[in-house]
């Protein structure tokens, strides 16, 4: 497996050159947990931005946003000096530290966003930086279309999370998170309540990677170590999860919210503990055991009770405190033996002691082992399971993914650095500098320290949980640990993920003999989708760019006359016709010119005199806005029509001089849908104009700018005035599109008169 970045030819950049990319977080870091420590929360900030459409960027920060902003930063900081190691000598390593730096922003403004709009606008700014990151390697087919599927995945997730919020938003009254949860015995009855939830659980599920749209994390493991393990261990596929216990709060009572994130979460983890066994990639292995996690973590926010939200905070802290140093070790592999395949590490201890080091001492917390922040974890896991009462076929399954991970934790630090040295190797492994050392060091010793001392962060656990679960007493974090079920466990954990060890390569041999299965998962649905959408695309190209004109205004008046017909039937209008008797005889005399002009056109063959009987057509029109107290319309109506119609004629007389082409005609052919269709958008637009005509007129605006009109903008017509003045950036809008249709049009007349000669 070779190394997931390159060097080029282009100008290195040297580590000491990327380094101060850290200052901004490690800053934010410190600034942080300064002001957690003298200022208490929750933090709340409000300022108008769209009231109209009732998004405020309002700011709330309690123990769930502080616990995501203390790992976006400290995380983010470890990852800003463990990528100027390891990205040393790449000409693109600036563009990765900047898109990094402009990914946390994105990851602190929806955290802290108390307004679901403006959260959602943070949230798909996640989605499109990842995909920049994904694709570092866009030279790469294999890093194109990675990148490519996270986006459309999240991408579309995106869009239905977008109206599952406009939904709840309406259904609530308000887009504001905590106004939302203080409201939600108001409309928890609300008929289109799980219709919302459900919109929210897609988009939530793509971004966190729940079944079916797990496949695409691991697939993202092209993008360089670094950006997998701020990405995928600390910030992003965490996003869903954050979405999910935010909205706790309102819904944990919900039978149908239990169901669907205890179902969800329980397969997903199942699933891709089962696909761990598969890989032979560490990173991969890595990655779809963060899918378990995620899948673990979703059950979790699902179960009832106040354990559950205790177990959601320990167990991001401590996901985030092992799986960040296990990525920079597959990446000190990748980047001292020149690989991450298993099968070709073995004995990396002795060249690799202290990246061995790391690794053995986070796999301790993965495994879940005592003097571990990986076994505080699984006791509140434990205690929440209890707590809840939950199926023992949902206890089975957490048992297997724990095993699983116990073996995972077991190939990552002992097969792979305390095996027996001989597997042949191309280059000779060696140790990787200090800036790719400390990270990992640094992070596996604070999980050993609060492990053996979890009061240190007993606080910030509790200030999550309470947000999470508002009956949470935070002040009972320290006594909620129950030694002896977490040690039972963990003993069943440990004896099956060594048989699981042991037996590694047994189960990846048997496991390859099923591989046809791809062929009906998920993500082999999402390529044949991905194929079958250009030969849709060209489908409806040859249905609807047929290129007869004829067809193309029968298309369109049909999809008007559907639409005008179902406005009008949805409205249900009670309205007054107008009285015919009250129009003026040059209204009625217009109107009857325009009508018969148009009936006359259907009798016309010759284009000529067809061209010239619908000029009747507009010039009724024009006297039409005449007598209706629109004069310069009318003027504009006239000079238009009059010059359209020489135009036309002559183009028309032109052809007819051409030989030998043959004198342009209309075939006599009755056409009874055509007939129909006409009919009936006739009539539907007629119906629509005198209901609109019966409608109360409200003269505010015209009075507006009638009196505005001379005094603001020193003009008497007040159409011109509007035009040019209060809508004088719409005008020059218009003016400019036709100035660049000009000049694109340029260079085909240019070659349209070099082809007369």
């Amino acid at each position: 497996m070779a190394r997931d970045s390159h060097h080029t030819n282009a100008v290195a950049v040297a580590p000491a050159a990327l380094l101060p990319y850290s200052l901004l977080p490690g800053t934010l870091f410190v600034a942080l947990a300064y002001l957690l420590a003298v200022e208490p929360l929750p933090w709340a900030f409000a300022g108008s931005w769209v009231p109209a459409l009732q998004v405020d960027f309002a700011v709330h920060i309690d123990g769930l946003a502080a616990q995501f902003l203390l790992l976006i930063t400290g995380v983010g900081t470890l990852v800003f000096v463990y990528g100027a190691g390891y990205l040393a000598g790449e000409a693109k390593a600036r563009r990765v530290f900047v898109l990094l730096l402009l990914f946390m922003a994105a990851m602190i403004g929806a955290v802290i966003s108390d307004n679901l709009i403006v959260l959602f606008v943070f949230w798909e700014l996640t989605s499109v930086l990842s995909f920049l990151l994904v694709g570092y390697h866009h030279e790469q087919e294999s890093a194109r279309k990675s990148a490519q599927q996270a986006l459309l995945i999240t991408g579309v997730g995106g869009l239905s999370l977008l109206a599952g919020i406009i939904l709840l938003g309406e259904i609530a009254g308000t887009y504001s998170i905590q106004q939302l949860i203080s409201r939600v015995p108001q409309f928890i009855g609300d008929t289109r309540l799980n219709a919302a939830l459900t919109l929210i659980f897609l988009g939530a599920f793509t971004k966190s990677a729940q079944l079916p749209f797990h496949f695409w994390l691991p697939n993202a493991m092209a993008a360089p170590t670094p950006v997998s393990a701020y990405l995928h261990s600390a910030t992003m596929v965490k996003l869903g999860i954050y979405l999910l216990a935010r909205l706790d709060a309102a819904f944990s009572d919900l039978l149908f919210w239990e169901y669907t994130l205890v179902g969800v979460g329980t397969l997903t983890a199942v699933v891709a503990a089962i696909q761990t066994l598969r890989e032979g990639d560490l990173k991969r292995i890595l990655a779809w055991s963060t899918v378990a996690t995620l899948g673990t973590l979703t059950m979790l926010v699902g179960l009832p009770g106040n354990g559950a939200a205790l177990a959601v905070a320990t167990l991001l802290f401590a996901h985030a405190l092992y799986k960040a140093p296990l990525f920079f070790v597959a990446g000190n592999l990748d980047h001292g033996a020149g690989t991450r395949a298993i099968d070709q590490l073995t004995g990396m201890r002795r060249y690799m002691p202290w990246t061995a080091a790391a690794a053995l001492v986070a796999a301790l917390s993965m495994a879940g082992l005592p003097l571990s922040f990986g076994f505080i974890a699984k006791d509140a896991i434990t205690l929440a399971k209890a707590e809840a009462e939950v199926l023992h076929l949902v206890s089975y399954a957490t048992l297997f993914v724990t095993s699983i991970s116990v073996a995972v934790a077991a190939i990552a630090a002992i097969h792979v650095f305390w095996g027996r040295d001989t597997v042949p190797r191309e280059a000779h492994p060696h140790e990787v500098p200090l800036t790719m050392l400390l990270p990992p060091l640094l992070l596996v010793a604070l999980g050993l320290l609060f492990g053996i001392a979890p009061t240190l962060v007993d606080p910030m656990l509790g200030a999550a949980a309470h947000a999470i679960a508002p009956d949470f007493d935070a002040a009972t974090v320290d006594v909620s640990y129950d030694l002896l079920p977490v040690l039972e466990a963990t003993f069943g954990a440990v004896v099956f993920g060594v048989a699981v060890y042991l037996g590694w390569d047994r189960l990846h041999a048997l496991l390859d003999r099923v591989s046809h299965l791809d062929r009906v998962g998920p993500e082999s649905w999402y390529w044949r989708k991905l194929k079958f959408l250009p030969r849709l695309a060209a489908w409806q190209t040859r249905l609807l760019q047929h290129g007869l004109l004829h067809r193309y205004l029968f298309t369109v008046i049909g999809v008007v006359t559907i639409a005008a017909v179902a406005l009008i039937y949805a409205a249900q209008p009670d309205y007054h016709w107008p009285a015919v008797d009250t129009l003026s005889p040059p209204v009625l005399g217009a109107a009857l010119l325009i009508s018969i002009a148009a009936l006359t056109t259907l009798f016309v063959r010759d284009h000529l005199v067809l061209v010239l009987v619908s000029g009747l057509v507009g010039y009724g029109s024009a006297v039409l806005f005449l007598f209706t107290g629109a004069p310069d319309l009318a003027f504009t109506q006239f000079a238009v029509e009059t010059v359209f119609v020489v135009v036309a004629a002559a183009v028309l007389l032109k052809l007819r001089r051409m030989e030998p082409l043959r004198r342009v005609t209309t075939e006599a052919r009755f056409r009874p849908l055509a007939l129909v269709v006409a009919v009936v958008f006739g009539a539907t637009m007629t119906a629509l104009v005198l209901l609109v005509a019966g409608l109360p007129f409200d003269s505010g605006l015209a009075e507006f700018f009638g009196a505005q009109s001379l005094p603001a903008a020193h003009g008497r017509n007040v159409v011109n005035v509007i035009i040019v003045d209060f809508r004088a950036l719409d005008t020059l809008g218009e003016i400019a599109v036709l100035a660049f249709a000009l000049l694109a049009a340029l260079p085909l007349l240019k070659l349209a008169r070099e082809a007369r000669g």
